[in-house]
């Protein structure tokens, strides 16, 4: 059997190495258009920083090694510019012109995507603006930096590319700028979630400029338009990361079904409409299996499993497609961030009934050297309480927490399962109550009705319209700050003072992180109030929501002093 595959990244590479595992007497031939193959996209931004020190150290393997380790062919700078479906052929370019045919008996498409240039934008193909899609790319990026000793840098996209290069160019020494269309980065995130990301960006002296439409690179900048006001920012060098569109163009001229946004459709064995080709990575339609609807996740770790689901089918394999669930993370310089399954935005547009549970506890045991807040955000389903996603942003490990909300998201758990789930405990990794049991128990309070809440988006609507707030925390917590109008009954003191709290109108309760409110909250409860709620993360969470658009806007806080700790 003679399989040709066209693409030589995560999925192409690994569905060549999976069919020669299967299958020792295969001719197997890879076609890459650039110079490398098997190179380590996600990790091309870190050579931009120095964290990836050497060049060459991102190509994982060469096609001597391919050929020495696997015995496949690969043949770079060698671009497959056509398919003749009825002979079973491909037409390649080589990078000197040639043109010539090779023929197939299965043909495997793993072209990737393209970053997008707008060519909207006036000044688009100015010399000092580049994108990121291969090792080529980041070294032409650094060769331009050092040669012009680049000072400024503009980076347009705020998503994982985008936040990527604007950190690893601040570490090189740059003063960097982000221009995002959007309200917030991160698109993925809640919006509650991500303030967290803006701040670490603005506290590390990267400008952040969002709902910004760029319209012109000029010589010596970015012009673009926030909130219908023009401005123009320096910039000796731009990158753009506004996202990317499906390399389908071969895929489209053969005939091959796509959808409306150019993806290639696949089967549940990754054949496109030809049952001899089949598609895999950043290129194809995938279904989600939460939203119960087709949709694309470019990422490495589902590119490689679909090339490993189309290699065992042409080997004579079966496999079990269950789809996507959409698990991601990043780290912004002090922060680790990470996501999966659907957000509250994502399950809401979709219609289905969700709520959450918010919670800030110490990522470890609260005396071990290290121990910070770790936000986390568990989303689920009404009445099931089946979970649906989580978020997780801290300077502790947020992605083993998501990484375990994940594969109970696999297996159809809901709040039930991972309040029994037993975890791995020491006072230097965590707590005995894990951040993910925790969030499960409020969340089953939640569900239950014992604990009535309010988030903390809602909050500001709360302090300028005048409603009761009690903060519970110490009466020195609240001197450091506290919310504007807010009534402090210390937690330690309620019991003798619980007469002070009205029973005619609603009480919103909260301390530093939600528990002692919580506590707070019981003891109403207990002895008769049916007007107490709960502030959802509380004064921290306030805070950490509240800051970026108050230094950014200008806006009057809703705090006397903010506390991020």
């Amino acid at each position: 059997m003679k399989i040709l595959v066209v693409g030589g990244v995560a999925g192409g590479a690994s569905a060549a190495a999976r069919i020669r595992r299967l299958d020792e007497e295969a001719r197997i031939i890879i076609f890459e258009r650039g110079e490398h193959v098997s190179y380590s996209n996600c990790a091309l931004p870190y050579y931009l920083g120095g964290v990836v020190p050497k060049r060459e150290s991102l190509v994982l393997m060469t096609p001597e090694a391919f050929k020495s380790r696997h015995d496949i062919e690969v043949r770079t700078q060698s671009e497959v510019i056509s398919i003749d479906r009825a002979a079973k052929t491909v037409t390649v370019r080589t990078a000197g012109g040639e043109e010539y045919r090779e023929s197939y008996d299965k043909l495997i498409l793993a072209p990737g995507a393209d970053p997008v240039l707008p060519r909207s934008i006036k000044g688009i193909d100015r010399k000092q603006v580049f994108t990121v899609r291969n090792v080529t790319d980041v070294g032409k990026i650094r060769d331009y930096m050092d040669a012009v000793g680049a000072k400024t840098a503009v980076v347009t996209g705020g998503g994982f590319i985008g936040i990527e290069v604007a950190e690893n160019l601040s570490k090189a020494g740059l003063h960097v700028s982000i221009v995002e269309g959007l309200e917030q980065i991160m698109s993925p995130f809640d919006y509650d979630m991500v303030q967290y990301l803006h701040k670490e960006l603005l506290d590390n002296g990267v400008d952040l400029y969002l709902s910004g439409m760029v319209s012109e690179i000029t010589e010596k900048g970015v012009r673009f338009t926030q909130n219908e006001e023009e401005k123009e920012i320096p910039a000796d060098l731009v990158v753009m990361c506004v996202g990317v569109s499906p390399a389908s163009s071969l895929a489209q001229a053969a005939g091959l079904e796509t959808n409306q946004r150019r993806f290639i459709r696949v089967n549940h064995n990754y054949q496109t409409s030809d049952p001899d080709i089949y598609a895999v990575g950043d290129a194809i339609e995938s279904y989600n299996r939460l939203g119960c609807a087709y949709g694309n996740l470019a990422l490495a770790g589902p590119a490689q499993r679909q090339a490993r689901a189309a290699a065992d089918h042409i080997c004579g394999r079966t496999h079990n497609n269950r789809g996507y669930i959409g698990s991601s993370c990043l780290q912004v310089f002090g922060l680790n961030a990470a996501c999966t399954g659907l957000s509250e935005k994502a399950a809401k547009a979709r219609g289905i009934p969700c709520e959450i549970a918010y919670v800030l506890p110490s990522d470890k045991v609260s005396l071990m050297p290290g121990s910070s807040y770790l936000a986390f955000k568990l989303v689920f389903e009404l009445p099931t309480g089946r979970i649906l996603g989580a978020q997780a942003t801290g300077r502790g490990d947020a992605v083993r927490r998501v990484d375990v909300i994940a594969a109970l998201i696999s297996m159809n758990g809901d709040l039930e399962d991972l309040k029994e789930l037993e975890l791995c405990y020491a006072p230097i990794y965590g707590t005995a109550k894990d951040v993910t049991n925790l969030a499960a128990l409020v969340g089953l309070n939640v569900l239950y009705g014992d604990m009535p809440q309010v988030h903390v988006s809602e909050v500001r609507g709360l302090v300028e319209s005048g409603a009761y707030i009690i903060d519970v925390r110490e009466p020195g917590e609240y001197a450091a700050g506290h919310l504007k109008g807010a009534v402090n009954i210390p937690l330690s003191q309620f019991r003798n003072r619980i007469e002070e709290v009205p029973r005619d109108r609603p009480v919103y309760l909260h301390c530093r992180s939600s528990q002692r409110s919580y506590y707070a909250l019981c003891e109403l409860r207990g002895r008769g109030w049916r007007n107490a709620v709960n502030i959802s993360g509380s004064f921290l969470g306030i805070c950490l929501y509240e800051y970026f658009n108050d230094v950014t806007r200008g806006r009057e806080p809703i705090v006397t002093a903010y506390n991020f700790n």
